[in-house]
């Protein structure tokens, strides 16, 4: 287990899924931490968790939400998988994507960056797909989002290095998560997901959580502007 003492962490959909299972490694680690919701969790609450319920789609007023004068480590964990043909995809549905990737992570970083600066060593964590780098059909929307997600993350990355701040990003292959839940609602569908991974499973949120708390902690003081592949093997392995 990591430890986190001493260490200011904030998530945001920390409610579920992977974000959730980062929360559960913080809390774990002895972190103090702020999570950020669409609705709040009681639950992390009583572990000690301060919550806000916040709409990152939306501009928000920061200035009434609890936060430390230092930030240790943010997470950016919401998602979105909206899969199908290009010639069925709106221009909205580009937009939807986009707002819940990149303009949220846009928003929040905006107001928590002096609070990364101030703690004279901090991470950012953000998330990504493998099929930004693998050709992957039905994902144009949630792969173009992506991809941009990876372009301000190594931006930010270079940007603030002089700060001592981290910026990295996770890209998980299909992992079995709420937001996943329809494409493994059934033994077939889930086999077959298996199958197409080299490693032959589908990616727990634990997988992604155990890069992210690695990215988080001191153990990667060494490692910026990066994308790390938590996919099976889906992303560089062929034929196997």
């Amino acid at each position: 287990m990591r430890s986190f003492a001493n260490k200011n962490i904030l998530i945001i959909g920390g409610s579920s899924g992977i974000g959730e299972a980062v929360a559960d490694e913080v809390l774990r680690g002895g972190g103090s931490l702020w999570v950020w919701n669409r609705r709040e969790r009681e639950d992390l609450v009583a572990r000690g968790a301060v919550t806000a319920s916040v709409d990152v789609t939306q501009d928000f007023d920061a200035s009434s939400l609890p936060l430390p004068e230092e930030l240790h480590g943010v997470v950016y964990a919401p998602g979105s998988i909206q899969l199908a043909p290009f010639r069925m995809l709106k221009a909205d549905t580009f937009q939807q994507e986009f707002a819940i990737n990149v303009l949220g992570a846009v928003r929040v970083l905006k107001v928590v960056e002096e609070r990364l600066f101030a703690a004279n060593g901090a991470a950012v964590v953000l998330f990504s797909t493998v099929a930004v780098h693998r050709g992957m059909p039905f994902h144009a929307s949630i792969a173009a989002a992506k991809g941009a997600v990876e372009g301000l993350a190594v931006s930010l990355a270079a940007e603030w290095a002089p700060k001592q701040v981290r910026v990295n990003v996770v890209a998980p292959s299909l992992t079995d998560t709420p937001l996943a839940s329809r494409l493994l609602n059934s033994e077939k569908k889930a086999a077959a997901a298996a199958e197409r991974h080299p490693l032959r499973r589908v990616g727990t949120a634990a997988d992604s959580a155990a890069a992210a708390s690695y990215l988080l902690s001191a153990e990667s003081s060494w490692v910026t502007g990066q994308i790390i592949g938590v996919d099976g093997g889906m992303g560089t392995l062929a034929g196997v």
